[in-house]
């Protein structure tokens, strides 16, 4: 595996951890990543609610919680850090300026299409801007606005096809249609990327169902510079979920790996459970919103508050809350250090 650069970065490894909210990649996992040569990524989605130095203050406490994050990371690692912010958060403004003004090395923005994530850049600014998307016509739309509105083309992009985990950019009739697979999509995004390649080099990430050394080696040889990699990193020590949120991944079933809707109005992939199962039995009922955190939430109708059920799961009571899964998520046996899934990945990219 070689290195890869997303601008001026070099990247030792061509390994990106993805995103996980709410409190699953916070600074352990993101640091432990970073030490071995990858990307590491923290989560800013609920970083208010982890983190609440001032009672009440929901987007006070975001922007701290976040700033919190980022200085146990630095002192944890000298590798690279990203920041994954859902383009639907409600402060997802405040979480780009923060960002930027502690000079993060990588925003990563998906959820939601980042049309003027260029805008909060600044004539000092070293941040490196990625979004994340799922087709050629997402990629090739932020291009066209970033380059005509503020001359500006993608650090990179994030290209995540339907195995994801967490919320999906597909419709459900396109999550098992081949004209929709992670394989199909990439070598689109790859030519939007090649157009510009006289003005700016953007490498092409991939992301999705990605869980072992072999599936690196086959998206590597379709051309894309990286990988994203997220539930495989869930189960390890440094991990910042509780031991019961890990050992779900752990006990489940390929049949475990579910299709939920989600009250931000996105389609999204979890592990099976009983608050799953009450949820879509009608059992649960609507509850105040006390957040506002997603723009997009249907917080009147919606019968729970997602960020308080993700956040619950990830403290280890899965009767209130559930776990997001990539759809290999229960290929998972057993709880190791991130440099055991490092050096595991690293073998089986050689022996493929």
């Amino acid at each position: 595996m070689k290195s890869f650069f997303i601008g001026d970065i070099e990247i030792k490894l061509p390994i990106v951890q993805g995103g996980m909210g709410i409190g699953v990649s916070l600074a352990g996992l993101a640091a432990a990543v970073a030490n071995e040569g990858g990307v590491g990524v923290i989560s800013c989605a609920g970083s208010g609610l982890i983190h609440q130095k001032v009672p009440g203050d929901f987007l006070g406490n975001s922007i701290w919680g976040l700033q919190e994050e980022l200085r146990v990371a630095r002192e944890k690692t000298k590798g690279i850090i990203g920041v994954n912010i859902m383009v639907a958060l409600s402060n997802f403004a405040d979480m780009v300026r923060t960002c930027i003004a502690e000079k993060v090395d990588i925003i990563f923005a998906g959820a939601g299409l980042p049309l003027d994530m260029p805008s909060y850049l600044q004539p000092d600014s070293t941040t490196k801007l990625v979004p994340i998307i799922s087709s050629a016509r997402a990629a090739q739309l932020i291009c066209n606005k970033w380059k005509g509105h503020y001359n500006y083309l993608p650090d990179a992009i994030v290209v995540e096809g339907p195995k994801a985990g967490g919320h999906l950019g597909f419709k459900s009739e396109e999550l098992e249609s081949p004209d929709f697979a992670l394989e199909k999509i990439v070598p689109e995004v790859l030519k939007v990327a090649e157009s510009y390649k006289d003005e700016k080099k953007i490498p092409v990430i991939a992301g999705g169902g990605i869980y072992t050394g072999k599936d690196i080696r086959k998206f590597l040889e379709m051309g894309v510079a990286a990988v994203q990699m997220s539930s495989i990193f869930v189960t390890t020590e440094e991990c910042d979920a509780s031991d019961d949120f890990k050992n779900t991944y752990i006990n489940a079933k390929k049949e475990d790996m579910r299709i939920i809707h989600s009250p931000v109005g996105m389609l999204g992939r979890a592990i099976d459970s009983k608050f799953v199962q009450d949820v879509e039995s009608g059992l649960k009922v609507p509850k105040v919103c006390p957040h506002h955190c997603i723009k997009t939430c249907d917080y009147i109708n919606a019968p729970y508050c997602i960020s308080q059920a993700l956040l619950q799961a990830a403290h280890g009571d899965l009767r209130r809350g559930f776990a997001f899964a990539g759809a290999n998520a229960y290929l998972a046996e057993k709880i190791s250090t991130v440099k055991e899934v490092f050096d595991k990945l690293k073998a089986e990219f050689a022996a493929a």
